[in-house]
């Protein structure tokens, strides 16, 4: 882990990773983007945290790529082609590596996320945010429109809102951000972090394993027809019944006690 870009602290099986470059907005740079791939990594394979926090440090969330660096890379002899391809490629992973981590992933948000920064945020499985939060993906407004963003995007919020998002660059705030799925929950500023934290502690609550199966079958589901959707929710079903700690967990439900989970 890079550590000026990327702080990591464990407590309570969750982990927080704090973007540290706040100079930039947490912009994701090559760096940064290296930082959190290879974090996500070592999470993926920790069986001690349960539930991951994403925020940022400074004014803002994050400001999506780092133009300057981007500007840059027009330099090499193919007016940038490839190291485009590289950058879109490398983020691309590194997005699509949280909705496989077996820790649900938390954003926590405030001032700005925008472009691959609101992809950022709307890859996590869920968000909390600041009031006043702003939320775009408004590459459009410098001729760039944000087609990787908009991955992400639509698979969060209705294709509608999506496509007025892209394609006007206008900028929505917190309130409506929930109306339309992209955030969960809203907090005041500086109470941002005690409401993160209580929802993370509360899915840290869970049996972890049922948590990790769920997690992987609520992503895989989504892509099926309907039919195979149950086919494959109800073989997830069998596998859960059969952990010793969900058998735990029903019997004390039963019997009106705590659950002794391994």
């Amino acid at each position: 882990m890079t550590e000026s870009l990327l702080f990591r602290e464990d407590v309570d099986a969750i982990a927080t990773l704090t973007l540290n470059d706040p100079g930039k907005l947490n912009a994701l740079s090559d760096a940064m983007i290296a930082a959190l791939s290879a974090e996500f990594d070592r999470l993926a394979e920790d069986r001690s945290i349960k539930v991951i926090i994403l925020k940022g440090a400074g004014r803002a969330f994050c400001a999506g790529h780092d133009l300057k660096e981007m500007q840059a890379k027009r330099q090499a002899a193919d007016g940038g082609a490839a190291g485009f391809k590289d950058l879109f490629d490398r983020c691309a992973t590194m997005m699509q590596k949280i909705p496989t981590l077996p820790q649900p992933v938390i954003a926590s948000a405030h001032g700005i996320a925008t472009a691959a920064g609101c992809q950022l945020l709307a890859s996590c499985d869920l968000a909390v945010a600041a009031e006043g939060t702003r939320f775009g993906v408004n590459g459009v407004n410098i001729g760039l429109f944000c087609s990787t963003p908009m991955v992400a995007l639509t698979r969060k919020v209705a294709p509608a809102v999506a496509f007025e998002m892209l394609t006007t660059g206008e900028f929505i705030e917190a309130t409506r951000a929930r109306e339309v799925g992209l955030i969960n929950r809203i907090a005041a500023p500086d109470e941002l972090d005690a409401t993160t934290r209580t929802l993370a502690a509360t899915l840290a609550g869970k049996l972890g394993a049922a948590v990790k199966i769920g997690k992987r079958a609520f992503y895989d589901q989504m892509g099926l027809p309907l039919a195979a959707a149950y086919d494959h929710a109800g073989a997830v079903m069998v596998e859960n019944m059969l952990y010793r700690d969900t058998n735990e967990g029903i019997s004390a439900f039963i019997e009106k006690r705590k659950p002794d989970w391994s």
